[in-house]
């Protein structure tokens, strides 16, 4: 007869192994979705599907009666996600900017990710550069990551020539990470 220990370890292995296997979307960014809001959501939709967390609309900036910009808090009062709803009829999301570093692609880059592990994990089409920031496109992607310009060489910090990849070093962190749908 087999020892019940054995018997409980086994079965405990076996839970913990399952449960491992399972990946966590809570905070998964993908092509598709953010967490568990989704390319396709209405902004009418937002309430159930962040039922536990707080919606604030941006009531400054109304546009025709649709506001430009909502807000995601957690209960506790931490920022998660900025929304930017579509224009059309049936409105959804048009763009999404992360405030939460648990938010992460698919790939594990997040805001705590830096310039090297973007470049490992995704090709660039696109560098872009702004007053304070570059902004960085990755091919065959809807996100985009940008760099504040204080994480550059001094040299490179008040220039508005474009800057090119080889210029931004590696240790670079994100400032901004957003997706943007069509």
């Amino acid at each position: 007869m087999k020892n019940p220990y054995h018997v409980a370890l086994y079965f405990l292995l076996l839970t913990v192994s399952f449960n491992c296997s399972k990946k966590d979307t809570a905070f998964l960014i993908t092509e598709q979705s953010v967490g568990p809001l989704l390319k396709t959501t209405q902004v009418s939709q937002l309430e159930s599907v962040f039922v536990r967390d707080s919606i604030v609309q941006d009531t400054s900036t109304i546009k025709v009666g649709k506001t430009t910009k909502i807000k995601i808090f957690t209960k506790s009062g931490k920022h998660l996600l900025t929304l930017t709803p579509s224009l059309d009829s049936i409105p959804t999301i048009e763009n999404v900017r992360v405030f939460d570093a648990r938010y992460q692609t698919d790939k594990g880059i997040g805001l705590r990710s830096t310039f090297r592990e973007i470049q490992k994990n995704y090709s660039i089409k696109k560098i872009v550069t702004t007053l304070n920031s570059v902004v960085i496109f990755p091919r065959e992607s809807n996100l985009y990551f940008t760099i504040d310009k204080e994480e550059l060489p001094t040299n490179l910090r008040y220039t508005t020539s474009n800057i090119e990849a080889v210029q931004i070093p590696g240790t670079a962190k994100i400032k901004y990470l957003m997706i943007g749908w069509d």
